[in-house]
């Protein structure tokens, strides 16, 4: 997306922000910031957490500042998936404004492919999933929820992210260690790069430079990818990191090490773990919000979000979650939080909205 259309969305949004704030708001807090183990030292202001039951088997979210939509995926069961949606959500009151089918795979099993990670394309106005079951990518317009096309070969197809500036999509293979890159106007294949023994899981990119990472889980290190150089670089992490989030500068990137449950503040310049911050059990996600400086961390074992200030190199606040957070997602300020804690009426999974305290 351009700097005049990001600018002209932010624009839009704040206006948006402030007709929800002056009509009040319809959803009761139901988390404030809580005490973890380190004691964490607690901000002039906390954060505060909004819930709502949102469907069966979220995965995760990715937010739209063209659309001011969170867009969720959904799926339940195991091969054949015949349950699996991709939702659009509206990020005020929480409810579900569509529902979108994948496409059957199966007829006989009635079978689709099932979408799990997410990643919003708002230069094309496009979504972009991960069809792991299929080892597969799909992309859905974001206007209609009309499915576009499918892109096979990507083995366990993980995470996808999208860098809007250099028209790529890349995904992880975490079943044959690959890194791929789709571009995003043609849906054509344009780069891939396979580290043997490797297990890519999350992913984050640098628009600037075009440089793409990818947290190793198998290999306790983040596989750094040019679209411009043949070989990948590899830059050492924590004990199994799952998550990778870049500051704003693209200076320093925090990997999730879900073995170790900790944050690692990676130095990208000195290749090296320049802090590592304890976090909580099952550390599983983590993003990074520009606007508050902030890093948020969710822990899935211990059901909670971690604050953190990465300058510090400490937890500021934890936040009290749903059993079973699975994924965040951050947007100047605030923050997307989707568990599959059942905790919903006939078994919904949760989405928490967090407003970030600064």
């Amino acid at each position: 997306m351009s700097a005049a259309t990001r600018q002209v969305h932010r624009v839009r949004r704040i206006s948006a922000i402030a007709v929800a704030l002056a009509s009040g708001s319809v959803l009761a807090l139901t988390g404030t910031a809580s005490a973890h183990t380190g004691h964490p030292q607690q901000p002039a202001h906390t954060s505060t957490l909004t819930s709502a039951p949102l469907a069966k088997g979220l995965y995760q979210s990715a937010y739209s500042e063209r659309n001011h939509v969170l867009w969720a995926t959904t799926a339940v069961g195991r091969p054949p998936v015949a349950s699996s949606a991709l939702l659009k959500v509206d990020p005020k009151t929480l409810a579900v404004k569509a529902t979108y089918t994948p496409p059957v795979t199966d007829a006989a099993t009635g079978a689709v492919e099932a979408v799990y990670g997410v990643a919003v394309d708002d230069e094309h106005n496009t979504v972009w999933t991960t069809n792991t079951r299929n080892n597969s990518v799909a992309v859905y317009d974001q206007r209609t929820g009309k499915h576009l096309a499918t892109l096979p070969n990507v083995a366990h197809a993980r995470e996808v992210v999208v860098d809007e500036r250099h028209n790529l999509a890349w995904a992880s293979g975490f079943g044959d260690g690959s890194v791929v890159a789709f571009d995003t106007r043609t849906f054509q294949e344009k780069k891939r790069v396979t580290v043997e023994g490797a297990g890519p899981a999350g992913l984050a990119v640098n628009e600037r430079t075009g440089t793409v990472y990818a947290a190793d889980l198998n290999g306790d290190r983040l596989i750094v990818v040019s679209p411009f150089a043949k070989d990948p670089r590899f830059v050492p992490a924590g004990d199994g990191p799952i998550s990778v989030a870049l500051s704003a500068d693209g200076r320093t990137a925090y990997a999730a090490d879900q073995t170790a449950g900790a944050l690692s503040v990676v130095d990208l310049r000195k290749g090296a773990v320049a802090k590592t911050v304890p976090t909580g059990a099952g550390a599983l996600s983590v993003a990074a919000d520009a606007r508050t400086g902030r890093v948020l961390v969710v822990n899935r074992t211990d059901a909670d979000v971690s604050v953190i200030d990465p300058r510090k190199g400490a937890v500021v606040e934890t936040l009290a979650t749903g059993a079973n957070p699975n994924h965040v997602t951050v947007d100047e300020g605030t923050a997307y939080v989707v568990d599959k804690s059942g905790a919903g009426p006939e078994g919904l999974d949760q989405v928490h909205r967090i407003r970030i305290a600064r």
